[in-house]
């Protein structure tokens, strides 16, 4: 079981895994991920399920390697196995007939806001997409994306490619043009989706945001990835992912995500120390 079926690297240390996982490809759906872990002492961690083949019985991550489980992850091969999938976790993504929906990516991000628009492009819906990264190396699913979506358009902060600028720029134009925009869906770092909420706080127009916060076990137990919404606490494996961008407490949820980065920082490090001892 969980047999890594292929694996390829999209982007600067951004891979993606195709992975057999037949019960949850046949009933995940968009906005939903799922808890894995690489191996039987290593720790859990939530990832988005980036697509599905319910024929072929697999289900697509893509992550970035940011730390040292997914350094571990990343470093695994076709025919090993990934020792835990537990999923679909999470409420899917409620797609209705709305109208124009304005999809919004940012760095991996993208991997996430791609069944969404999808899902949204085949119940009947006008879907603009905006993505963005840091440089244009980071860009990735630019091709998947422009099949998804009606327009899209491409941001990079360095103006290596695309528009110069954040994707936020990109919203503000459009909302100065005078198009009109039912909903918006934005996932990516968490500094990309206060602003596009701030943004849009301002023009009322309805804002939902996929939070990634600290989790453990995916299923509400522990309490790790709660998050404020209005005046609620919910927590993210079992009431979201995704929740109203104008009414999470970005100040709150940023101190907790930057709770455990001097541990991170630590364990990565001793993680490539061994990595280096095993290949002398």
């Amino acid at each position: 079981m969980n047999i890594i079926i292929s694996k390829k690297t999209i982007g600067p240390n951004v891979k993606q895994l195709i992975v057999s996982a037949p019960d949850i490809a046949k009933n995940a759906q968009p906005g939903q991920f799922v808890v894995l872990r690489v191996d039987k002492k290593g720790e859990r961690i939530p990832l988005t399920i980036a697509d599905k083949d319910p024929v072929q019985g697999t289900i697509t991550l893509i992550f970035q390697e940011v730390g040292k489980t997914t350094r571990a992850l990343g470093l695994l091969n076709v025919q090993e196995s990934i020792a835990d999938i537990l999923g679909p976790l999470g409420r899917c993504t409620e797609i209705t007939k709305s109208g124009t929906v304005l999809c919004v990516g940012g760095g991996v991000g993208v991997a996430e806001i791609l069944p969404v628009a999808r899902a949204f492009r085949q119940a009947g819906n006008r879907v603009i997409g905006i993505i963005g990264a840091r440089t244009k190396d980071l860009l990735i699913l630019e091709n998947e994306m422009k099949e998804a979506c009606e327009k899209l358009y491409v941001t990079t902060d360095d103006g290596s490619y695309g528009e110069k600028g954040f994707v936020s720029d990109v919203i503000r134009r459009l909302i100065a043009d005078g198009i009109h925009i039912d909903e918006v869906y934005a996932i990516g770092p968490l500094p990309m989706m206060r602003v596009v909420s701030g943004v849009t706080k301002e023009c009322n127009i309805k804002t939902v945001v996929s939070l990634n916060p600290i989790m453990v076990d995916g299923t509400g137990m522990c309490g790790a990835c709660r998050v404020t919404v209005g005046d609620k606490t919910v927590f993210a494996c079992v009431d979201g992912p995704e929740f109203d961008g104008h009414q999470v407490n970005w100040d709150e949820l940023s101190a907790r995500l930057s709770l455990f980065k001097s541990e991170e920082k630590k364990a990565l490090e001793k993680f490539q120390c061994e990595e280096c001892k095993n290949d002398r």
